[in-house]
């Protein structure tokens, strides 16, 4: 009888002292809890966890001399971090891709995602979004010489080439019904295999497309753009206080002229 209280007593004990490691071990997320005090964690912490792309020359691409990330998205995630925590460095950032950045986000594995991310409907739904960003518009890349010059192109048999979990892989199948969508899990692995003749074109925004052409001077956009893509700052649903910070930072951030010389700096058009 002794033995079996003395057991029973060694179970409650080793319970609650898992029950508080595994609390303690959900405290080491970018956002913990229900999210509604992110900014508040985040000035705590004395930095902010974002999740940009390694992988999109321009905006997010890893320098593989240096190791580290840079592009677009990387130097404004900087001046965000100046403006609401007061240095540039107190910034982390963790690689996405379009596919693992919602998740990652709701995981509480970054507390913001920088990552040429369209707002839509849909995704409003999972997320909560800055102001507009940065102003692009799908297209399409082909090789120089290509027969196809647009969306008229895309016919049956034509392969085009489009990225997981974005929605360039979405609007070109409503845009071309009858030509064989090929998807990749990021822009290198896509970019590669048009390359290497496995597909006719690839779409995605024309931001990310002038940055393959600056890669490979052999490709071109063609068409013009057909949709109009507005990248916007995600946070998790319902923290609206650093949403507001977001916002108050971005506007800071233009009106100073730091947002046209980032931009001057990487996008390039031609």
């Amino acid at each position: 009888m002794f033995k079996s209280k003395t057991s029973k007593v060694g179970l409650i004990v080793f319970l609650a002292i898992s029950m508080l490691l595994a609390a303690c071990g959900k405290g080491d997320k970018a956002t913990s809890g229900s999210g509604k005090n992110a900014l508040d964690q985040i000035k705590k912490r004395g930095k902010i966890v974002i999740g940009v792309k390694y992988d999109t020359r321009l905006f997010g691409l890893k320098n593989p001399k240096t190791g580290e990330v840079e592009g677009f998205d990387i130097d404004i995630s900087k001046e965000l971090a100046k403006e609401i925590l007061g240095d540039e460095k107190k910034v982390e950032f963790k690689e996405v891709t379009s596919k693992t950045r919602i998740p990652m986000l709701n995981n509480g594995d970054i507390d913001a995602i920088v990552a040429t991310m369209t707002i839509s409907e849909d995704r409003k739904k999972e997320v909560d979004f800055s102001d507009v960003y940065f102003d692009a518009g799908q297209s399409l890349l082909v090789k120089k010489g290509s027969p196809i010059k647009g969306l008229e192109d895309l016919k049956k048999g034509t392969k085009v080439l489009a990225v997981k979990g974005s929605t360039s892989a979405v609007n070109i199948r409503e845009k071309a019904p009858e030509a064989t969508i090929l998807e990749y899990e990021n822009y290198t692995e896509a970019f590669t295999a048009l390359k290497s003749g496995q597909g006719d074109a690839l779409t995605t925004d024309d931001s990310i497309l002038y940055g393959m052409v600056d890669q490979d001077p052999n490709y071109q956009l063609v068409g013009g753009t057909f949709t109009e893509e507005p990248y916007g700052i995600a946070v998790k649903k319902g923290n609206k206080e650093l949403v507001d910070a977001l916002n108050k930072a971005l506007k800071k951030i233009k009106e100073s002229g730091k947002y046209d010389e980032i931009k001057n700096k990487w996008i390039k058009t031609n």
